[in-house]
């Protein structure tokens, strides 16, 4: 059983949350090839950005864009999908 403070911890951090979604987008090649293609990025060049504020804020509204994604990204990560729009509009600010 997980650790509630980890997830809890996990989730209050918008990086740590962005790169959970970023993880669980290249996990699946028609869903990290779609990213790569709406964003212009190149494989290497997600590799080298992964830790980029804006580079994560765009992730999190790739799968906004996408609600199917959202909702499944988040109960991957085991967070609600607001805490990903939270991410994304808290990494913009």
């Amino acid at each position: 059983m997980p650790d509630s403070r980890i997830h809890q911890r996990t989730a209050s951090d918008p990086v740590a949350l962005a790169l959970g979604a970023l993880g669980w987008v290249v996990a699946d090649p028609d869903r990290s090839g779609r990213l790569l293609a709406l964003t212009g990025l190149d494989p290497a060049e997600l590799r080298a950005r992964a830790g980029e504020p804006v580079l994560l804020a765009a992730v999190l509204a790739f799968l906004e864009a996408h609600e199917a994604d959202l909702v499944a990204c988040a109960d991957a990560l085991s967070v609600a999908p607001e805490a990903l729009v939270d991410a994304r509009g808290r990494l913009e600010a």
